[in-house]
């Protein structure tokens, strides 16, 4: 789409984070054709047709650096279970769905990414050439894999941590259809990686095969990285007293095309030994506080220099939330003997939506920031919002009090995903209605073929509305 921003505030995230007031975008196609005065683009592209940038405030497309969004499913439930939530009911609920119940819950996630600003979502899951044309089909820039293991995940919550070859051969060769398939249509838009789910299930022969394919494809890789006590003690278990990072580093698998995602259990030497390999990490801090503040050693992985990306995990997209109490956990991650601190600023964490996510995926050349020859992915706030009133400082008021309602607008590739608050793409209210149905019976059906598995706190209180 051909168009000019005329008279906005733009949130550049360029090297120099400037920010440009009574400015203007220009448009031609899928890139950025110029930024600068708006007075001058106006004459200087006269033929492009006009958006009325007045009252808003341009920023490059928020990036979601680590989520699931078909685990929309689960949303409001086991968010306040105390036990292993990943084996005890996301497993099973990955193999609960059908094709079709994954697609709707699936697009049900990127519904609320597309109304929480975000233009590309980083996808590891499970079941991909089930949902990877509905994903495409909502206008998001994405990046997905096939959540790889070899050791039977639905298997582990009853202490079985047997490697099954052919569980493992299945993710593999979903992997491989899906990037020969997928790799790159959707206009470029629809992109992969090669993901280990985690250490504590993935052997070191599996590995090693996913490190083949990401040489052989040319991709960057992921992994959940010390997620949780239980993969901490399994891995040490299995592999002589290695910690996850230890581990993957014995197997060759660190560097600095891999991200892990959590780094909850790192150990200062983990740190040490991951930012020496040039690992990045995706941090998930909303989710990863819901048992109380993260208790990563995020002071160290800062001062380390370690790339951080922010994403949201489980059951949300609301990267509005992961700036928030992003901001709140990196301020406390040196702990009680620093106190009242306000390391890091607002627009490290901003950075952390933006050019740290596209660093994470090798794609810092066309997003990330709003300059000249990148990808027309963007993201427009409405300042006539009351959480954003007074502007005095507008990052810091985006990052301490914006929230997904004052999104106005999305673009990716010069296309309007969302404009003027309504989704071009999807139609709401009946996948709304769909995903409430899907997620009943998805259920009902996960907890009577596993009665081992308990109800949520609180139950299954559906409403019909």
């Amino acid at each position: 789409m051909d168009m000019l921003i005329t008279d906005t505030v733009v949130v550049t995230c360029d090297d120099g984070r400037n920010l440009l007031d009574r400015a203007a975008i220009a448009i031609r196609g899928d890139r950025i054709a110029a930024v600068g005065d708006s007075a001058t683009l106006e004459q200087e592209f006269p033929d492009l047709p006009r958006f009325p940038g007045r009252g808003l405030a341009v920023f490059p497309g928020f990036i979601n650096a680590h989520t699931h969004t078909a685990l929309t499913v689960l949303r409001g439930t086991v968010e306040d279970w105390g036990g292993n939530a990943v084996y005890g009911y996301m497993s099973p609920v990955s193999y609960e769905m059908s094709p079709a119940e994954r697609a709707v819950m699936v697009s049900m996630g990127c519904l609320e990414a597309i109304r929480s600003g975000c233009t590309t979502l980083v996808d590891p899951f499970r079941h991909i050439p089930h949902y990877i044309d509905a994903m495409a089909a909502t206008g998001l820039r994405l990046w997905v894999s096939e959540n790889c293991a070899d050791i039977n995940t639905l298997r582990i919550r009853l202490g079985d941590y047997s490697v099954d070859e052919e569980f493992g051969r299945v993710f593999l060769d979903r992997t491989v259809q899906a990037i020969e398939d997928w790799q790159g249509r959707g206009e470029g838009r629809v992109n992969f990686q090669i993901a280990a789910h985690a250490p504590d299930n993935c052997s070191p022969a599996m590995l090693h095969k996913l490190s083949e394919l990401a040489v052989k494809y040319g991709l960057t890789r992921a992994v959940h990285l010390a997620q949780s006590m239980e993969e901490v003690r399994a891995v040490a278990a299995m592999h002589g007293g290695l910690t996850p990072a230890g581990y993957l580093d014995r197997e060759g698998f660190l560097g600095p095309d891999l991200v892990g995602a959590h780094w909850t259990f790192c150990t200062p030497a983990d740190v040490e030994l991951l930012a020496s390999r040039g690992t990045q990490m995706a941090h998930c801090p909303a989710n990863s506080s819901r048992r109380g503040p993260h208790m990563a050693p995020l002071g160290l992985i800062r001062d380390a220099g370690v790339n951080i990306a922010l994403g949201t995990d489980n059951m949300t997209e609301d990267m509005f939330h992961a700036l928030k109490i992003g901001l709140i956990t990196h301020r406390g991650g040196r702990g009680r003997e620093v106190e009242g601190g306000v390391n890091p600023a607002p627009q490290a964490m901003l950075d952390g939506i933006t050019r740290n996510g596209a660093r994470s995926v090798g794609a810092m050349d066309i997003i990330g920031s709003i300059e000249v020859g990148k990808k027309a992915d963007l993201t427009m706030l409405d300042l006539n919002t009351p959480s954003l009133r007074p502007i005095i400082n507008l990052v810091s008021s985006v990052v301490h009090y914006g929230h997904p309602g004052a999104v106005h607008s999305v673009m990716v590739d010069g296309e309007f995903l969302m404009r003027d608050r309504k989704v071009l793409t999807m139609d709401e209210e009946a996948l709304m209605a769909e995903a409430q149905k899907v997620a009943r019976r998805v259920w009902e059906g996960m907890l009577t073929k596993n009665p081992d598995m308990p109800p949520p706190p609180g139950g299954l209180r559906w409403l019909d509305v």
